[in-house]
């Protein structure tokens, strides 16, 4: 905790981590329960001790590791979180300022309450099986309802959602929950005292503890972003792995469905995949196995994968 002058508001920096990785096809990140069944998930967070920790880096990889377990591979810092209204504070208390992180894993646990599946925070981002429906039937018409009294943002709703006959962005994730929060559309809008927010929430998804929904919407969307442009998309993938593997992997954090042939022609050229001389030992034909060239990070190529969905919008709202 930083110190203050007597009389003035003492401020707490945590460190708020959103951990993603993918387990058979789910798009996963790491919470950290309370004990009753009545409470939300929370992602994990711990305090930056200046006088123990050289960098806030190096404080999130040895409380990670203390704290929930977990090998971290790629981290990178997202966002500082320090609007008032959006922790929920006894008079008095000091003032939580969120940085909030995003680390990848290739450590998973499968579906347990630790281990929770992304897409029950955002169903509306996974495209896998087409539009989701929810958005034509639910999201659209309350967000229209919103936006009818709220003019001056009828253009960011309309990027960030893809609409009017423009492309919808998988990266906009953030731009999207911060639309429903304003719209007083999600359970955190009401938890937060905002005037418009409703106490049961009109769009489904589940609701995390403070800010953290919001942290991890930033994640997810740099996460979406960033495979583009650089190869992170090997720190959430084992040691050796199938080509079918790593493109169910980008499927599965872009939340679209991949032309194999094209996406397999962008694996070859990109130079980054090292023939095992191994077969897949699965059921089913037997798959030459794979791993990523560069694991040392410091050879890493300053690339991506680009990949595109070349999605239609199934209909427009």
């Amino acid at each position: 905790m930083q110190h203050s002058k007597p009389g003035e508001p003492q401020i707490l920096i945590d460190l708020s981590t959103a951990i993603i990785g993918t387990d058979g096809g789910t798009f996963q990140c790491r919470l950290v329960e309370d004990d009753t069944e009545t409470k939300t998930g929370r992602l994990p967070f711990g305090p930056f001790v200046p006088d123990q920790h050289r960098t806030m880096e190096i404080g999130l990889r040895q409380w990670v590791g203390e704290q929930v377990g977990v090998g971290l591979g790629h981290v990178e810092q997202l966002y500082t979180f320090a609007d008032r209204g959006r922790q929920h504070t006894t008079p008095g208390a000091p003032h939580v300022v969120s940085v909030g992180y995003l680390a990848l894993t290739n450590q998973t646990g499968g579906q347990t309450r630790a281990w929770r599946d992304i897409y029950n925070f955002f169903p509306w981002e996974d495209w896998r099986d087409g539009e989701p429906s929810m958005l034509a039937d639910i999201i659209y018409p309350a967000l229209d309802s919103w936006l009818a009294r709220h003019a001056e943002r009828r253009a960011s709703a309309r990027l960030a959602f893809g609409r009017d006959g423009l492309p919808w962005g998988e990266e906009y994730v953030l731009e999207r929950y911060e639309l429903l929060y304003e719209a007083g559309l999600v359970a955190e809008a009401f938890a937060d005292g905002r005037e418009n927010a409703m106490p049961t929430p009109v769009v489904p998804g589940e609701a995390l503890q403070l800010d953290h929904r919001r942290i991890l919407a930033t994640a997810v969307g740099r996460l979406r972003a960033k495979l583009k442009y650089r190869p992170v998309i090997f720190d959430l993938m084992p040691q050796t792995f199938t080509l079918t593997q790593l493109q169910h992997t980008a499927e599965t954090v872009l939340g679209v469905t991949l032309h194999k042939q094209n996406f397999r022609r962008l694996v070859e050229k990109s130079g980054f995949l090292e023939a095992t001389g191994k077969m897949s030992k699965a059921r089913g034909r037997p798959a030459e196995l794979f791993k990523f060239r560069h694991q040392e990070r410091s050879e890493r190529p300053l690339a991506g994968l680009r990949v595109s969905s070349g999605r239609t919008r199934s209909s427009e709202a």
